[in-house]
């Protein structure tokens, strides 16, 4: 499996405020990317996948919620996680 619990704490640790830190907009925005970047190479190989490209979708939408919600409360910590993460906007 591409996301075990090992990767997920990896994740949660690096980019939340600790590893049982899972609800943080960044922990969550790190975690949507991962997974689009699983599933964007899993499109690249699977062109007529059409159940993929439309959870793709929808986590590119949640993903951009929750940057939205970030970039709105916070601009030093929506900076931050573009920049960490290495995001075009």
């Amino acid at each position: 499996m591409y996301l075990d619990s090992a990767k997920k704490e990896e994740i949660f640790g690096k980019f939340g405020q600790g590893v049982k830190d899972t609800g943080s907009a960044e922990s969550q925005i790190a975690l949507f990317s991962y997974r689009i970047s699983h599933l964007t190479e899993h499109m690249k190989q699977n062109r007529k996948d059409h159940s993929t490209e439309r959870a793709l979708t929808g986590l590119v939408g949640k993903r951009r919620a929750l940057l939205n919600y970030l970039k709105s409360r916070d601009i030093n910590r929506y900076r931050a996680i573009v920049k960490a993460l290495g995001l075009r906007k």
